[in-house]
């Protein structure tokens, strides 16, 4: 599960619930079975006319996973991107076909990881390797985005028919005033406007608290798969091409957040650099007699 979205969600509840508490004692005039189903029935029948059905299921089912645990993050990209790493090595010891007993390591799911693996192994060329991934991952990024855009129509549609709920309860409500006179018609009057301005309530609370965080938690989510898929087309670019071991480490780390290539290495790079900075003035010196002769990690591969 993750912790944080629910946490967000329950802190929300609990805001909005103490803040009706403490304003009235009457907390169940907030509830509204009408309300409700005109502001749920009329988001999901707008949604379901402006877009094929299945998107939107596959929408409504993005609002329940967010509150899963996220199957990527940063670091679990870079995890993947240290396995670029150790195929470079066994490219280099054993050739491209030792790397087919690779996929029976991965999930069966990560269709992007297998795809990569067959076009190295299979000998395709770099260029045509990059093409046809950078088609794959934009295509599953496309693919997802389908439903962000569902979920933020329904976002979109939810206060709107909050609003037209509104409009039908205060008609209904100045209908009925004909039917009573004085201090029972303005007590008629509180009352039906306190009900009538509950479908707007619930119309924004809908939107904001579980369509809008769910379109924006699903981008995030396929956002950060699309740079690993990158990140791994990359790799599987310059496994291709047969590039060095320490080509592709650098290569690779220059995608990656400095301070989660710190963190994950273990304190690795801060030793590295400082042993860097202590070598910095003979190596300048070197660079300055040498005529700039020595290479740069990027440049050796």
């Amino acid at each position: 599960m993750s912790r944080t979205t629910i946490a967000g969600l329950l802190l929300g509840i609990a805001l909005f619930t103490g803040a009706i508490l403490i304003a009235t004692d009457n907390y169940l005039m907030f509830i509204s079975a009408s309300s409700l189903l005109l502001v749920v029935g009329g988001t999901l029948a707008n949604a379901f006319i402006s877009y094929q059905g299945r998107y939107v299921i596959a929408a409504l089912k993005e609002v329940y996973q967010i509150y899963g645990h996220a199957v990527l993050n940063e670091g679990m990209t870079y995890e993947q991107s240290r396995k670029v790493i150790q195929w470079a090595r066994i490219v280099q010891t054993k050739g491209a076909l030792a790397l087919e007993r690779q996929i029976q390591e991965h999930d069966p799911e990560d269709h992007f990881m297998h795809y990569g693996i067959h076009l190295v192994v299979d000998g395709f060329k770099p260029r045509v390797v990059r093409e046809l991934l950078t088609n794959s991952y934009h295509s599953a990024y496309n693919r997802a985005m389908r439903q962000v855009d569902v979920l933020r129509n329904m976002a979109g549609s939810a206060p709107a028919f909050g609003m037209i709920g509104t409009l039908i309860g205060l008609v209904i409500m100045l209908d009925g005033l004909g039917d009573s006179e004085g201090a029972e018609a303005a007590a008629n009057l509180g009352k039906g406007l306190s009900l009538a301005l509950l479908t707007t309530l619930y119309g924004v609370v809908m939107a904001r608290f579980v369509f809008q965080p769910a379109a924006d938690k699903t981008q995030q989510r396929q956002e950060l798969l699309k740079f690993r898929n990158f990140l791994m087309m990359e790799g599987f670019v310059m496994l291709a091409e047969g590039r060095t071991v320490g080509y592709v480490k650098e290569r690779i780390n220059s995608f990656l957040d400095p301070s989660v290539v710190a963190e994950m290495d273990g304190g690795a790079g801060g030793s590295g650099a400082s042993k860097g900075g202590k070598g910095g003035g003979a190596g300048a010196r070197q660079g300055g007699n040498g005529g700039g002769a020595q290479k740069a990690p990027g440049e050796q591969g």
